[in-house]
């Protein structure tokens, strides 16, 4: 099967393509790098960073041009820009990459005959969902440009289905955590933020009070779902929650990591407000970003019913909650780098995605330690996002 995955250079996507590329499947990914990394291709058996190819989903011609040339069977969407003060400081940009970029490739395969597109959707369109939990058939529209971008994309997902007869299935993820979770960036997801804060020995800054309830879904149980959905296909449109069914409030999995890692730091939690406060650019403009509506999205519950995965698709999550946190944590499989190399590229340089830092170097490291003190040449995601003192819901 020829499969074309965008966004292939992140978290999801390049382990997706991995996980295909294992099978037998020849593979196409994209990515515009803009945030995506090489070093998120790398893995024991194969490095893909000299395969994928540089292109943006925004651009019509070369999108039809790459489909005309390459004749998919399928394709996995998985580009698009997720954290919310990207979304809602540029909404221009986000709906031109999450939304027009999906009818692009949409257009492509229709005029080419693609078998099904998958497209990564999100559950943050239950955003204002007050019952729990959530199925794909009822729900209460989402208010942040983010879960809009989305909700807007799979209208126009249903329509191609239903006035062309194509195959597309919206998967809407839950919170992904896994091995490869990038834990540097700036708005790191928690489940990085809080174990790089472990491993550094800080206080981590939680800005909730930590009863909030999110789902989280396992990387490999998604990927599985992503396969499963491919060979079981359900014609026409389809909307399928990838989820576990189950929620657990930032105490509790804090709780766990620090269980986990040996650990007896005591969190912060802080006032919502003061996370906000480094994003100036949410309160620029005549109107800004309304409190209320940050106060909201932090203290969010969120818990999806995945009977319809289950029972449509026959999928079943398989990894627990500590299970996966345990495999995130552990050395040999984490998030964790080494950053021992003499170059570090924009795209990933020479830093190794599986060869991790001793145990003695992360008692002994800090945060400015690993921004290229000492001679060393930092991994490029640390230069660029990891700050002094981190912070998160």
């Amino acid at each position: 099967m020829k499969i074309l995955v965008t966004g292939a250079a992140g978290f999801i996507g390049g382990q997706l393509w991995h996980t295909l590329w294992k099978r037998g499947d020849e593979v196409v990914g994209i990515d515009n790098f803009s945030y995506g990394n090489l070093d998120n291709l790398k893995f024991d058996d194969h490095d893909f960073g000299a395969e994928v190819r540089r292109m943006d989903i925004r651009d019509k011609a070369g999108m039809l041009a790459l489909f005309e040339a390459e004749k998919f069977d399928v394709v996995y969407n998985i580009a698009g820009i997720a954290p919310l003060p990207d979304c809602q400081s540029d909404p221009v940009q986000a709906i031109e990459v999450n939304t027009l970029g999906l009818v692009n490739l949409l257009e492509a395969g229709r005029r080419t005959g693609i078998k099904q597109l998958v497209q990564a959707s999100t559950n943050a369109m239950y955003e204002n969902e007050t019952e729990f939990p959530t199925v794909e058939g009822k729900f209460n529209p989402p208010t942040l440009i983010y879960p809009n971008t989305k909700y807007c994309g799979e209208r126009f997902a249903q329509s191609f289905a239903d006035t062309y007869g194509m195959t597309v299935t919206c998967l809407r993820f839950a919170n992904v955590y896994g091995p490869h979770i990038d834990c540097l960036r700036k708005q790191p997801p928690f489940v990085g933020y809080m174990i790089r804060e472990l491993y550094y020995d800080r206080t981590p800054e939680f800005h909730s009070d930590g009863n909030q309830r999110r789902d989280y879904i396992y990387v490999d149980d998604l990927i599985a779902l992503a396969l499963r959905v491919v060979e079981h296909p359900q014609k026409g449109f389809d909307a399928v929650n990838v989820s576990s069914n189950q929620s657990y409030s930032v105490r509790e999995l804090y709780a766990i990591a620090n269980r986990l890692m040996g650990k007896n730091i005591e969190a912060k939690y802080c006032p919502s407000s003061h996370y906000w406060a480094k994003y100036p650019e949410l309160y620029g403009g005549a109107y800004g970003i309304k409190p209320e509506i940050l106060d909201h999205e932090v203290n969010k519950f969120s818990q999806c019913d995945n009977t319809h995965a289950r029972e449509v698709y026959g999928w079943q999550p398989q990894v627990d909650i500590e299970t996966g946190l345990g495999r995130v944590i552990e050395p040999r499989r984490g998030c964790w780098r080494d950053w021992k190399s003499k170059k570090a590229s924009p795209s990933g340089g020479s830093c190794r995605r599986r060869r991790l830092m001793r145990q003695s170097e992360w008692s002994n490291s800090s945060a400015e330690n690993c921004t290229g003190n000492g001679g060393r040449s930092p991994h490029p995601r640390a230069a660029r996002h990891l700050p002094p003192q981190g912070k998160a819901f």
